[in-house]
């Protein structure tokens, strides 16, 4: 292995198209080498589109390529389990996109076919690379809201007018908790540092899956989280944690642009200070964690365990739904 990672894109999904493979491309560590799709001139036209070497007409094809280092998995939720597995057998390590599965039974499977073979898997929560995150999670650890009593989430878009779209698909695993609630419960446990001991919810049903959900996560310190997420409401993505000695507000949360400072809100003794955070791209830094630790032999910041526990939390809100 060179001093720079060879990665290879799992399917010619959106996702990959506009925000993860400009990040590998700019990553000081990273290399795009080949993208597959299940079809050969879908795979060439991104290829050309994005400047990619390599274009192969099969997934298997780019699993079986000596000269690829590792993947990123963008697939539909559902396929995330088979096709990750698939590539901790052929010895690649894997960026997989959020959530890791389809459940956390399915999910732990893929964190021990990996382990099994001593091969890398980590989750993309990209939001937690940036310098925001880290600034907000070192405040609380310094007392700068005193006891954590509340913390809330949001996370919603509007995606009327693409109602063929795959988070709208049951047998995808899709839904607005699966895309953009779990983005809510990992920051709720990010900064408690905990794992909620109940789950409750409720949420609006589509033709398939749920649109609109509302959930209430208690943590064993006390703290009780509120999340909301959607696809039927104008974008917002927000968190807002609140304890004695003062409250602290991110907006936005988990996808702030790349070129744009970003503003922490931090309330106390009647004040409020904005606490101003340099640029980033969150992708990016994302990415050269998971090829440093693959160059360096050690493992991804955030253990692939954590994504398991994500996806607890999110079974549990699902289980207790009414009618569920």
């Amino acid at each position: 292995m060179a001093d720079k990672i060879r990665w290879g894109i799992l399917s010619t999904a959106h996702i990959g198209r506009v925000r993860v493979i400009p990040a590998i491309q700019k990553a000081r560590n990273s290399v795009v080498a080949a993208v597959a799709s299940r079809d050969l001139d879908r795979a060439r036209d991104f290829a050309r589109e994005l400047g990619i070497p390599t274009a192969y007409g099969s997934y298997e094809e780019l699993l079986a390529d000596p000269n690829i280092d590792a993947i990123y998995n963008p697939l539909p939720n559902s396929e995330h389990a088979a096709w990750s597995i698939k590539c901790a057998e052929a010895g690649k390590a894997t960026l997989c996109e959020k959530p890791l599965a389809s459940n956390a039974a399915e999910a732990q499977v893929m964190v021990d076919a990996f382990a099994r073979r001593h091969v890398l898997l980590a989750e993309a929560f990209m939001y937690r690379f940036h310098p925001q995150t880290q600034r907000v999670k070192a405040m609380i650890a310094e007392g700068a809201v005193g006891e954590i009593n509340l913390i809330q989430a949001s996370f919603t878009f509007d995606i009327t007018g693409r109602e063929d779209d795959i988070r709208l698909k049951r047998a995808l695993a899709g839904g607005a908790l699966m895309d953009v609630g779990c983005y809510c419960v990992n920051v709720m446990r990010l900064m408690t540092g905990e794992e909620p001991d109940d789950a409750r919810a409720f949420a609006r049903i589509g033709r398939e899956v749920d649109e609109t959900l509302t959930g209430i996560l208690t943590f064993p310190s006390g703290a009780l989280g509120h999340l909301d997420c959607g696809f039927r409401a104008l974008t917002t993505n927000t968190y807002e944690i609140r304890g004695r000695r003062g409250r602290i507000v991110v907006d936005p949360a988990f996808i702030p642009a790349s070129n744009r400072e970003t503003v922490i809100r931090y309330y106390h003794d009647n004040v409020c200070d904005e606490i101003v955070i340099p640029p980033a791209d969150q992708y990016q830094l994302m990415v050269e964690d998971f090829a440093d630790a693959l160059l360096n032999n050690r493992p991804p910041r955030f253990e692939p365990l954590d994504a398991v526990r994500n996806m607890v939390a999110i079974d549990r809100l699902y289980a207790s739904l009414p009618g569920h």
